[in-house]
């Protein structure tokens, strides 16, 4: 079923979360342990992250620097269809543009077809932590919109080369908001114009990007329902749990740290993680109060804060 549906269909708002595939060459179990947990409060749907290939670089004896290319954690469609098959639940795989030709996103997109998997979520992927490879006998979707509209066009029968009769796919795209505007963009409502831009070009929905403040969300909500956008907008939320998180996220992230909560952090560094759940589930509270399709949980490889904050909800 597509992540619309789900909504549509829902009497309340949804929960639902986002994790990521086991790190090259280790177990898939903890992985399904934690799915395992997560299935206590029945999601609807699950996303997976992908992520783009990473270079490094080796000195070798002569001085010479020899640059590897490695993707360290592969395995989301494999994992998106254990989900499907093995969980009943309705994955949500993410497609990157970042170290992928499109005509690699295609084949990722016919696997997906094959496998009854009916969403997706297109984004551009961390260009600052990709391999910056390239593809001289192909092309790539540089931005997100540009695969969003390849998606779009696979759904109307138009893949890359021409094809009679094909078989048109039909996936629900998901895209990224940025409540506190994308970190390239200049200001906020030129990430809005083109947030709109990729709606028009066939997007779905839109899933937030984390936010540690409701007030810029909701500010995001009101500015993009006046620019005519009315896709369902999910907040994506993720439960503080270390001192690291102070530093770690706003760097990889791009987002702000509200002042009392990192004060509460700095000034009871013994009880972070316990203040982090508090201050979540303050924000879910809030947000309950408006209309919102579902909240959208960031857990990563550890699902226990999460839920101990829906169980707090009375989720």
């Amino acid at each position: 079923m597509k992540v619309t549906e789900h909504y549509d269909k829902a009497t309340e708002p949804l929960i639902s979360f986002e994790i990521i595939p086991p790190k090259r060459g280790t177990s898939v179990a903890p992985v399904f342990e934690a799915i395992d947990k997560l299935m206590t409060v029945h999601p609807p749907f699950i996303d997976v992250t992908y992520h783009a290939a990473e270079a490094t670089y080796e000195e070798l004896p002569d001085g010479t620097l020899k640059k590897k290319i490695n993707r360290k954690r592969p395995g989301t469609i494999g994992l998106c269809a254990a989900i499907k098959h093995r969980y009943g639940v309705d994955p949500v795989p993410h497609l990157i543009c970042e170290g992928f030709s499109r005509e690699e996103s295609e084949d990722a997109l016919i696997e997906l077809h094959y496998l009854g998997i009916d969403n997706i979520l297109a984004i551009r992927g961390d260009s600052d932590r990709s391999a910056g490879m390239t593809y001289p006998n192909g092309t790539t979707n540089e931005y997100a919109i540009d695969l969003v509209k390849q998606v779009d066009a696979m759904n109307h029968g138009h893949y890359l080369e021409t094809i009679a009769n094909a078989e048109p796919t039909n996936f629900c795209i998901g895209i990224s908001g940025y409540p506190e505007k994308h970190f390239e963009a200049p200001n906020l409502d030129y990430d809005i114009h083109w947030v709109k831009k990729k709606v028009e070009a066939g997007a779905d929905y839109i899933a937030t990007q984390m936010f540690f403040d409701n007030a810029p969300f909701h500010a995001f909500v009101e500015k993009v329902r006046a620019a005519g956008i009315d896709v369902p907008i999910v907040p994506g939320l993720k439960v503080l749990t270390s001192q690291r998180h102070l530093v770690s996220l706003p760097k990889s992230f791009h987002l702000n740290i509200p002042t009392e909560l990192s004060e509460q952090l700095l000034a009871d560094p013994d009880h972070t993680a316990e203040i982090g759940r508090e201050w979540c589930v303050k924000q879910c509270e809030d947000l309950l109060k408006h209309d919102i399709p579902g909240i959208h949980f960031y857990v990563m490889g550890d699902p226990s804060p999460a839920l101990d904050v829906i169980k707090k909800i009375g989720r």
